[in-house]
C-alpha cells in the first residue's frame, strides 16, 4: 500500500513538472505588440480559392469586404528653407543671419486599416514631411493620425488613430498571387472616396526604379512590385490591392503614365513585404533590415556570355562584402544565386523581396551555382548594415541616428589631422534631410545653430528636437569648412 501511494505521488509530481514549466514559459514570454494588434491575419478567408470571383464576374463580396477598411488620408505640409545672408555674415561671421522661408501645401492619398486598435498602413510618400495628418473613414468621420514610423526604402508608413469600431482588412499572401489573376484596387482617386476598380495581375517582381528616384540614391531601395492593369489614379496611393476574396495582397503605390493619370499599368507593394515592414515599425519603431552582404545584378546576355553561364536564370554576384554574411558563409563573387530556400529567384527585385522579408540574425539557405558550374547550398547569417546580427529599438538607434544619418565619435588621430577639438563624424547616410542637403559620409559636424558639438548624443538630440531652420558647420574630410542650412 505504501509503495502504491509512493508511485502515485511521484506520478502526480511528475505530471505537474511539465505543466509548471509550460506555465512559466507562458508567463515570461512577451508577445510582440504587432501580434496583439494586427487582426488582419486572423480575418483572411480560409476557403478554397482559384483566383476567380465566387459569382462569375461579380466582385461584390470582395468590394463589400474592403471599402470600410480603406481610408482617405489628407495632409498639411509646411516646408522651411534657410537662406544665408552674405551681407550679415560679412559683419558677424559665417553661419549667422540665416533667414527662414516657409512654404505651405497639402496632399492626399489612401490608407488601409490593419488593426481594430487603429493602425493604418499607407505609402511613405503620402505623408512625407506632413505637419498634420487627418484620416477620413468611409462613413466620413474624421480623426487626427500620428505617425508610428516610416520606411522610405519600401515606401511604407504606419499611422495610428483612436477610433471605435474599426474594421481591419483580411491580410492575404502575395506569394500565392499568380499572373492573370483578378485583383481589385480600392482607394480614393481624385479625392473620391471608396472607389473600386478591377484588373488582372500583369506581372510580379517588377523594378521600375521608382524608389531610387523618390529617395535620391537610397542605399537599399526594395522594389518588387505587383504590376496590374486595374485603374489607379492620383489619390489611390496607399490604398488596397485585394484578391477576389477581399484579402489584402498589396499596397498601391505608383502608376506608369506620361500624364500623371492612369494609362494602362499600376504597381503595388506585395503584402508579404508590407507585413514584415509594418510589424517591424510597430514592434521596434524602425525597420530591421537584413543584408546578404553581396553586390548583385540581373543576368543579361552580356553577363551570361562574359562569365560562360549556362542560362540567364538566377541572380549574378558581382562582388562579396568583406566580413559580411555571405563572405563568412563561403560565398564567392561570379557565383549565381538560384534559390532562397526553396523559392527560385530570377531577378534582383525578386531576391531583394525575399531578403527584405527577413531580419538581422535570420539564417537563409542559398542555392548557388559556382564558377565551375556545380550547385552548392550555403547557409548565410543575415546582418544589419553595420554588420550586427542583433535587433535594435528606435530608442537605441536614436542615440546615434537622426535625419537619415548615423554618427560616430572622432578619434584623437582624426582630430589632430583635421585640426579640430570638437565635432562628430557622419558614418552613414540614408534618405533624409542631411543627404538631400549635400552632406557626405565622412563629413565632420562641428556646430548646430552656433552650438558646438561635443558628442554623438548631443548632436542627435539637437537634430531631432530642433524645429524650424538648422544651420550646420561642416568640416569635410579634406579639412575644408562649409555651412549647410535646411528647414524642418
Amino acid at each position: 500500500m505504501s509503495n502504491t501511494l509512493k508511485f502515485l505521488g511521484l506520478g502526480i509530481v511528475g505530471g505537474m513538472i511539465p505543466f509548471a514549466f509550460g506555465f512559466l514559459l507562458k508567463s515570461t514570454y512577451e508577445e510582440p505588440l504587432s501580434e496583439q494588434v494586427i487582426d488582419g491575419n486572423r480575418l483572411a478567408k480560409t476557403v478554397s480559392y482559384n483566383g476567380m470571383p465566387a459569382e462569375g464576374a461579380s466582385f461584390v463580396e470582395a468590394s463589400e469586404n474592403t471599402i470600410n477598411s480603406v481610408v482617405h488620408v489628407t495632409t498639411k505640409v509646411v516646408r522651411t528653407q534657410v537662406q544665408r545672408d552674405p551681407f550679415y555674415e560679412f559683419f558677424y561671421g559665417p553661419g549667422t543671419g540665416g533667414r527662414e522661408f516657409k512654404q505651405y501645401g497639402s496632399g492626399s492619398g489612401s490608407g488601409v486599416i490593419v488593426s481594430s486598435d487603429g493602425y493604418i498602413v499607407t505609402n511613405n510618400h503620402v505623408i512625407q514631411d506632413a505637419s498634420e495628418i487627418e484620416v477620413i473613414l468611409n462613413d466620413n468621420s474624421k480623426y487626427t493620425a500620428t505617425v508610428i514610423g516610416t520606411d522610405p526604402s519600401t515606401d511604407i508608413a504606419v499611422l495610428k488613430i483612436d477610433a471605435p469600431g474599426l474594421k481591419p482588412i483580411g491580410i492575404g499572401n502575395s506569394d500565392d498571387l499568380r499572373v492573370g489573376e483578378w485583383v481589385l484596387a480600392v482607394g480614393n482617386p481624385f479625392n473620391l472616396t471608396s472607389t473600386v476598380t478591377a484588373g488582372i495581375v500583369s506581372a510580379k517582381a517588377r523594378n521600375i526604379n521608382l524608389l531610387s528616384d523618390r529617395t535620391r540614391n537610397t542605399n537599399v531601395p526594395i522594389e518588387s512590385f505587383i504590376q496590374t492593369d486595374a485603374a489607379v489614379n492620383p489619390g489611390n496611393s496607399g490604398g488596397a490591392l485585394v484578391n477576389t476574396k477581399g484579402d489584402l495582397v498589396g499596397i498601391n503605390t505608383a502608376i506608369a503614365s506620361q500624364t500623371g493619370s492612369y494609362s494602362g499599368y499600376s504597381f503595388a507593394i506585395p503584402v508579404n513585404l508590407v507585413n514584415k515592414v509594418m510589424r517591424d515599425i510597430i514592434d521596434f519603431g524602425i525597420v530591421q533590415r537584413a543584408y546578404l552582404g553581396v553586390q548583385i545584378a540581373d543576368i543579361n546576355q552580356e553577363i551570361k556570355e562574359k562569365n560562360s553561364l549556362p542560362s540567364t536564370k538566377g541572380v549574378f554576384i558581382s562582388s562579396v562584402t568583406d566580413e559580411g554574411g555571405s563572405d563568412k558563409a563561403g560565398v564567392k563573387k561570379n557565383w549565381v544565386i538560384l534559390k532562397v530556400g526553396t523559392k527560385e529567384v530570377n531577378s534582383v527585385a525578386a531576391l531583394q523581396e525575399e531578403i527584405g522579408k527577413r531580419r538581422p540574425g535570420d539564417k537563409v539557405n542559398l542555392t548557388l551555382r559556382t564558377e565551375d558550374g556545380n550547385e552548392v547550398i550555403k547557409e548565410v547569417l543575415l546582418r544589419s548594415a553595420d554588420g550586427e546580427t542583433s535587433l535594435k529599438s528606435k530608442e537605441e538607434m536614436s542615440k546615434t541616428t537622426a535625419l537619415g544619418g548615423t554618427f560616430i565619435e572622432l578619434t584623437s588621430k582624426e582630430k589632430k589631422e583635421l585640426n579640430v577639438s570638437l565635432g562628430v563624424k557622419v558614418k552613414t547616410l540614408e534618405p533624409g534631410k542631411l543627404k538631400s542637403s549635400g552632406l557626405s559620409e565622412g563629413d565632420i559636424i562641428t556646430k548646430v545653430n552656433q552650438t558646438q558639438i561635443e558628442s554623438v548624443e548631443q548632436l542627435t538630440r539637437l537634430l531631432t528636437n530642433t524645429k524650424g531652420g538648422i544651420l550646420l558647420e561642416i568640416v569635410s574630410e579634406s579639412g575644408k569648412k562649409e555651412y549647410v542650412g535646411f528647414g524642418l
